[in-house]
């Protein structure tokens, strides 16, 4: 099994400070494993020795902004930037054709880079992941406040008040347990709670990436579904391996989902959404299917 020391970091210098990531050496193209927000890359620590075991090469990193990324004051983050940290990270480490994995909001960054390389990738895997999803969706309340621009003022108050943010926050996720089976709601809140909480608490904080990437997640989804033809169009082979007890980004979203690629498939599996922790040895087989 692979250790915590069998990779090499990475400090890939952007304009807008470096963007920390991990590379363990193995074959073929390689994952690159992205997170949502506000999480990071340790939500792949289950997930990356079973990759790494079975020979393929693995590269993890945190955007601008979390995790072991640079967070210096005054940056402007967005998808934008978001997109332009996978192409860093890519090209920085020289990868060549990748298979780009996708977990929660950073399914945006996943599908424009196949958009905007499809001779760079080999296949696209989404986790429980969004993209240009419509409105019939119902987006986790702490997003769907800080993104509606009429709450803002609200939201913003709410963000200077750590007694008020903690709540929400401890509030929200809640909502995502309570379908999680008992042994994943113990990881939950063993492995998970502290990466989130610690998010916010650290210092410096995740808290201005998270608030401006929230404002701009209605939008995302908006311009992207102007590329929905283009997708549709698009000969990459897309994996949707898709947690059942996601209360939020439903299995629904992945039917969906599939309408819109050429090269779709679909795995279901008994877990929420953050399925990389809750079933890690299902997802690996299911990736490496």
């Amino acid at each position: 099994m692979v250790q915590a020391t069998d990779y090499i970091e990475h400090r890939v210098v952007r304009e807008q400070g470096y963007v920390y990531a991990r590379d363990y050496s193995g074959q073929g193209p390689a994952f690159v494993l992205m997170h949502g927000f506000p999480d990071d890359h340790r939500i792949y620590d289950d997930l990356v020795p079973l990759l790494v075991a079975a020979g393929r090469r693995v590269v993890t990193f945190d955007f601008l902004g979390f995790g072991m990324s640079e967070k210096r004051s005054g940056v402007a983050y967005g998808f934008a930037q978001q997109l332009g940290d996978l192409e860093a990270v890519v090209d920085g480490l020289d990868l060549g054709q990748i298979v780009p994995v996708a977990h929660d909001a950073s399914g945006m960054a996943a599908v424009n880079y196949a958009l905007a390389r499809p001779d760079g990738v080999a296949s696209v895997i989404m986790l429980n992941s969004a993209y240009a999803d419509d409105d019939t969706v119902i987006w986790p309340e702490m997003i769907t406040l800080f993104a509606t621009k009429k709450m803002q003022d609200l939201s913003l108050a709410i963000a200077q008040s750590p007694e008020q943010f903690g709540w929400l926050l401890h509030w929200q996720q809640k909502k995502f347990e309570e379908r999680l089976s008992v042994s994943q709601r113990e990881k939950f809140g063993r492995i998970l709670q502290p990466i989130i909480t610690g998010a916010f608490t650290e210092h410096p904080s995740s808290g201005p990436a998270f608030l401006q990437i929230a404002d701009q997640f209605f939008e995302e989804l908006r311009r992207n579904a102007g590329h929905v033809p283009e997708l549709q169009k698009l000969d990459v082979p897309f994996k949707l391996i898709w947690g059942e007890r996601d209360p939020y980004l439903t299995l629904a979203m992945a039917e969906r989902r599939l309408t819109q690629l050429k090269h779709g498939a679909l795995i279901v599996l008994p877990a929420g959404h953050w399925l990389q922790l809750d079933e890690p040895a299902l997802v690996a087989k299911s990736m490496l299917s």
